[in-house]
């Protein structure tokens, strides 16, 4: 594995949501990384109100805050070199996405078309496990 590999790359953002020590609004902070080869999502909050601290790292990103990460990041693309190992690029996204023949076929297209996108994290983190897979793959970011 290569610097470049081993490398973190991390997105963040700042939001507000009820303490779950007092009930009053609390100013959070969600981070999502791609560590090596793990994608987490890690938060973090202490109430001015009342003190209460709390940290969970690997939980689940919802929706909404993974869209305001893409609002205020912007998307990031999958793309993989030509000529492309079709099958090759499916186990993968099947393994890591965990969807099932029909959906994988229209992930593929998208994916090939380079209309498949997300975080700049889940874009790399797939893109490292197709280059794990002999597959020449890479993310990054597009206007729009």
């Amino acid at each position: 594995m290569t610097d470049v590999e081993e490398s973190i790359l991390v997105e963040s953002i700042r939001y507000s949501a009820v303490c779950q020590g007092c009930g009053a609004e609390a100013e959070w902070c969600g981070v999502q990384a791609l560590v090596g080869e793990v994608l987490r999502w890690d938060v973090e909050s202490t109430c001015s109100a009342c003190g209460f601290a709390l940290a969970v790292c690997g939980g689940d990103l919802s929706e909404e805050l993974r869209d305001r990460l893409i609002s205020e990041y912007g998307r990031a693309r999958l793309r993989v070199a030509p000529p492309t190992k079709n099958a090759a690029i499916m186990r993968v996204l099947r393994a890591e996405l965990g969807i099932g023949l029909d959906g994988v076929r229209a992930v593929l297209e998208r994916v090939l078309t380079r209309q498949y996108s997300g975080t700049l994290p889940e874009m790399e983190f797939l893109a490292r496990k197709l280059r794990a897979s002999g597959i020449e793959a890479a993310a990054s970011r597009t206007a729009g």
